[in-house]
């Protein structure tokens, strides 16, 4: 076999990632090459996300290479790409989960300000909302870019703090301080790392399957997929959704917010997993059916 063509966006982190998936399959003894290309995502720093009105900015540019046969894997983050994925596409492997969780980052001279008092840069809705919801007179500002760019804007920009993904702090290996934030409920599958592939190339999604996937982490995520996509949530609604497996129990923690973080609907629940129930359809439904439906509705007629 030829060496496999991983796909990538090219900024520090996801060619870190893609780094990752290719030491797995170079240590089975197959040969890679990794191949960055530019995201629509990357292109446009400007706009927060949700304003593009579009799913899969981050993926886009790497699906159309693998249909193109340009590469034969794309490796993403996987709380990047939707749920509903493009014709011929598939996800064939999760790496395992490390860190899922979001912090919180300062300015020095906010290092003794309380929560209610700073002003925060984010884009992301959903820690807005679940950051009004205890702070409602908090103030934003939105904030793009991979991690050095987000930490270079904070220390140039009018704000106190922002919140960052643990993960890329970690895999960056960065030396900066941060506060774990347990008021959180992390973005559906984050802190995993996914690859795509072809469906017509079954071979090389086999050998990616068995090189790379962590069993545990597939069902937890999986679970937190079905409910963001039953929610219909996409990659804009203020949607949280954690799943965890110690030992034989399941923990399902999941919230939908409104914007302003007023009404948030939430749920914490404890189970024994059976592979032939799709809990994360039945815990959407249970939201939906306590108000997340005339919630979902509100949400999309403001953005």
């Amino acid at each position: 076999m030829k060496s496999i063509r991983i796909g990538t966006r090219n900024s520090a982190l996801a060619l870190w990632q893609a780094r990752e998936v290719a030491r797995h399959l170079q240590n089975n003894n197959y040969l890679t090459e990794i191949v960055p290309i530019v995201s629509s995502g990357d292109k446009n720093l400007t706009q927060p996300l949700y304003s593009l009105g579009i799913t899969g900015v981050f993926t886009r540019d790497l699906d159309v290479a693998l249909l193109n046969d340009e590469i034969d894997i794309a490796v993403h983050s996987l709380k990047d790409v939707p749920t509903q994925l493009p014709e011929n596409i598939e996800l064939v492997s999760y790496l395992e989960r490390d860190y899922p969780q979001d912090v919180l980052i300062r300015k020095e001279e906010s290092r003794n300000k309380e929560f209610h008092e700073l002003k925060l840069a984010t884009s992301s809705l959903r820690r807005r909302a679940f950051w009004l919801k205890y702070y409602p007179d908090a103030t934003f500002s939105d904030i793009r870019g991979n991690i050095q760019t987000r930490l270079q804007k904070l220390e140039e920009g009018d704000f106190d703090a922002t919140i960052l993904s643990l993960a890329g702090i970690k895999r960056m290996k960065m030396s900066i301080d941060y506060e774990m934030l347990p008021l959180m409920i992390s973005a559906p599958s984050q802190g995993v790392i996914t690859v795509a592939g072809h469906s017509d190339k079954k071979e090389i999604n086999e050998i990616v399957k068995q090189m790379t996937n962590h069993k545990r982490t597939q069902i937890c995520v999986e679970m937190e997929r079905n409910f963001l996509n039953t929610l219909e949530g996409g990659c804009t609604a203020p949607i949280g959704a954690f799943v965890e497996i110690i030992e034989n129990q399941v923990r399902f923690k999941a919230a939908l917010c409104s914007l302003d973080g007023k009404n948030c609907i939430s749920l914490d629940e404890n189970f024994e997993y059976n592979e032939a129930e799709n809990f994360g359809e039945k815990f959407a439904k249970v939201i939906l059916e306590n108000g997340g439906k005339e919630l979902m509705a509100e949400i999309k007629g403001k953005l």
